[in-house]
């Protein structure tokens, strides 16, 4: 089969989650390492970071695979959603797995898919990890996919792992507090590997300090030197003469400096203790060219100047809370704000975070997913809460027509910003600058 019938067949035969949601997950390694033994165990033959957590896990999984590349590594990566092509979610040095090695992959294992029935997220984590060890990666950096403990990536046993940070988000999944959600997280700790977790919070370092200690990670307590695990926000790396002289890093989100910090203790960690050779400037180019070099797209980015265009995959209110702020910082004389959700997200406490008043005009849209809320309902959403009361807002709910209409409305001083979801942002890419 070529890639777009190969593409149509794993859509087609496979429950994906970025579609359907919940109908999707299938929570265990059984099905992952069925494939993975079909494969010739290639889990057991990578040289891996394993990066978890509720939000920053994609844009820290960047800039530590960018810092890599940029130390002259061969770099694979792997990470999910996609926003365009189902090839960006296995990269190597920033380059996505061939069209034809896809179509040829499903090809061949076509037979074993049909007999173990894996969902689209654990065939991507085979087909990424076989083509990973058959390219000869000297590291990857993998993404988990949701949760941690039953994730299809949590086959690997990395030289180490991360946990960004614990939000509210999936709690059909992982639990309704963040305790509960953070012992899911943890559970990509395995015994003796190095951890770094990137925000500390006093309702979850308990449980990330006693799963340390099952991992005989903890050693005699963090200020010991046989402690393995760090929490990054009280490293002050990046307090540090060296960082504030680097060139300003490539991702403009205000939130990414809890990403930049994590990134960076965990490659102090990979140096010291992973045997990784890094060289010294390669932090200040990985992070200052981390797009160009990984192909990262959708983290406030810029897609057109007049009037500014941006879009970001913040898609939660733990995420949205930072994109909030900095909608609220633009200096521009109006906002025009494309926005669209998924019905497994908190909508109503993120209509709560975000700006209001007469400088910003909502646009509502349904983002192209079965799991869409509809640009009426997010706009009736909003007749409930008093707050909004006198916020523009229409509901559009075709993704391309709303974009026309901000940019038809929107003056050159203005801004216009698309988000809320990863399928919203995705349909922002594919139509590339918005010169429509």
């Amino acid at each position: 089969m070529n890639y777009s019938e190969a593409v149509t067949y794993l859509y087609s035969s496979q429950p994906v989650f970025h579609q359907v949601g919940a109908a999707a997950y299938k929570p265990g390694p059984e099905n992952t390492l069925r494939l993975m033994a079909k494969l010739g165990n290639p889990h057991e033959k990578l040289r891996a970071v394993h990066v978890a957590g509720t939000n920053g896990k994609g844009s820290t999984s960047h800039l530590i695979a960018a810092v890599l590349q940029a130390s002259g590594l061969k770099v694979g990566l792997f990470t999910s959603p996609h926003l365009v092509s189902l090839t960006e979610r296995i990269r190597i040095n920033g380059v996505p797995i061939p069209e034809e090695e896809v179509a040829s992959w499903v090809t061949r294992h076509q037979t074993e898919l049909e007999e173990i029935h894996p969902s689209f997220f654990e065939t991507m984590t085979a087909m990424g990890f076989d083509y990973f060890v058959r390219q000869g990666v000297d590291i990857a950096v993998v993404e988990v996919g949701l949760g941690g403990r039953l994730d299809s990536t949590n086959v690997l046993t990395p030289v180490l792992s991360v946990i960004t940070n614990i939000g509210m988000d999936h709690t059909e999944f992982l639990g309704n507090t963040l305790a509960q959600i953070a012992r899911e997280k943890a559970g990509i700790m395995k015994p003796g590997v190095p951890c770094v977790i990137g925000e500390s919070h006093p309702q979850t370092m308990n449980v990330f300090l006693s799963r340390a200690q099952e991992c005989g990670i903890l050693g005699e307590g963090l200020e010991t030197t046989d402690c393995r695990i760090w929490f990054a926000d009280q490293c002050g790396y990046m307090r540090s003469r060296r960082l504030r002289e680097a060139p300003e890093c490539e991702l403009k989100g205000i939130y990414q400096e809890h990403n930049l910090q994590t990134a960076y203790v965990a490659l102090q960690v990979l140096r010291n203790y992973g045997a990784i050779s890094i060289r010294p400037s390669a932090i200040r180019e990985g992070f200052a060219h981390v797009c160009r070099l990984t192909g990262l797209r959708g983290r406030w980015e810029t897609l057109r100047e007049k009037p500014l265009v941006v879009c970001d995959t913040g898609h939660n209110s733990h995420g949205l809370q930072y994109v909030a702020k900095q909608l609220k910082e633009l200096p521009h004389p109006h906002v025009w704000i494309v926005f669209g959700m998924v019905n497994d997200k908190d909508t109503e406490v993120v209509m709560r975070l975000l700006p209001k008043g007469d400088k910003y005009h909502y646009i509502f849209t349904t983002p192209n997913t079965q799991r869409a809320r509809t640009a009426e309902e997010m706009r009736n959403l909003t007749l409930t809460l008093p707050s909004w009361e006198g916020t523009a807002r229409i509901p559009i709910d075709n993704p391309q027509e709303a974009f026309h209409y901000a940019l038809d409305h929107a003056a050159e001083e203005d801004a216009v910003f698309i988000g809320g979801s990863n399928y919203l942002v995705g349909e922002a890419l594919k139509i590339g600058n918005l010169k429509i």
